[in-house]
């Protein structure tokens, strides 16, 4: 892989072109597919990165793909480039599996069982565990979130996937399906996560059968979704937990606050620092290519494009994320002075 990071090399010229302040609404929607249009010309070109190889079917990707989607809260879509094309999920499954864990249990009971901070570690440290008192700090690395699938209700294996695979379809508004083929190549090569599952299991921080656990986390990870289906998941997280397409509530709006929060903390894992510091938004990657970030109340951008930085997060998506946060007007953070004679 490259030597592409987060904080190196993303642009920030904000002193040629000032962010925009978030507003509470999306821009007219002529100007926001101008905006996405350009932030796709302006990175389809960026060579860097390295497609996933260490799951032999995520390989196979070409580098080439690249899609745009952004679906506002009241249920637009704006989107160019790859935008039908259907990869599995992975790790950006796990905060709305977290989502409907925490509307199972209530979130209080979730952030006793789970934890919501930051490990400072990557996804699938060992370390993390074993230096945590509590074992698991958030469901968005690889030992919450297999502990965090654990919870989903069901009396076994089957049926809690079930109610992942449906929950996940209210998010995106159409029934979605495992992709065979990575769930069997990632199957075959599990053994870190089934370690892992069987040490918060000796911990007693797993509330399933450790390899029936890590079977249904395997899945749930190869799941397949468009780029548009992560922007109508993400537009829903930002929508109170109505999907703003369908209509359909999916999950509580006390649900969805808690959920943004963690994706703000952890959601980028060790980087998520860097992330808000850029972005101004609560994110999650995949190292299928694809990243979702959520505007509450505005709505919902989503990427795919498969070229990997060293950290295992898309280079194209990082770029057009920066890219359209400062020009949409989506950091939360962004603000600037009152007129005083208003």
């Amino acid at each position: 892989m490259t030597d592409l990071s987060m904080h190196e090399q993303l642009p920030f010229d904000e002193g040629t072109a000032p962010s925009r302040v978030s507003t509470g609404e999306l821009p007219r929607a002529e100007e926001v597919q101008q905006l996405v249009t350009e932030a796709y010309e302006r990175y389809r070109a960026t060579a860097d990165g390295t497609v996933a190889d260490y799951i032999p079917v995520l390989a196979e990707a070409s580098p080439d793909l690249f899609g745009i989607s952004v679906v506002g809260a009241r249920g637009r879509s704006f989107e160019i480039g790859d935008v039908d094309t259907r990869f599995s999920v992975q790790s950006v499954s796990k905060p709305f599996v977290f989502a409907l864990v925490c509307e199972a249990v209530g979130y209080e009971s979730a952030r006793h069982h789970l934890g919501v901070n930051s490990t400072g570690f990557p996804f699938d440290s060992l370390m993390a565990v074993e230096l945590n008192d509590h074992r698991t700090m958030n469901p968005l690395v690889n030992a919450g979130a297999i502990a965090t699938t654990s919870l989903v209700p069901g009396a076994d294996a089957a049926q809690k996937f079930e109610r992942i695979s449906a929950g996940l379809s209210r998010f995106a508004g159409r029934d979605l399906s495992v992709n065979e083929e990575v769930y069997a190549s990632e199957a075959a090569s599990n053994l870190r996560n089934q370690g892992i599952a069987h040490l918060l299991k000796s911990y007693g921080r797993l509330y399933f059968d450790p390899d029936e656990a890590t079977d249904v986390y395997t899945r749930q990870c190869s799941l397949e979704v468009t780029v548009h289906d992560l922007a109508v998941m993400a537009a829903t997280l930002s929508n109170g937990g109505v999907n703003p397409q369908t209509h359909e509530r999916v999950i509580a709006t006390g649900v969805c606050r808690r959920v943004l929060a963690v994706m703000a903390t952890a959601g980028l894992y060790e980087l998520s620092g860097d992330w808000l510091y850029e972005i101004g938004m609560p994110g999650k990657s995949g190292v299928s290519g694809g990243i979702v970030t959520v505007s509450p109340g505005k709505g919902g951008l989503a990427t795919f494009s498969p070229p990997l930085d060293v950290a295992g997060n898309s280079v194209r998506g990082q770029l057009v994320t920066k890219y359209l946060s400062d020009r949409l007007g989506l950091n939360l953070f962004a603000s600037e002075p009152v007129d005083p004679q208003a």
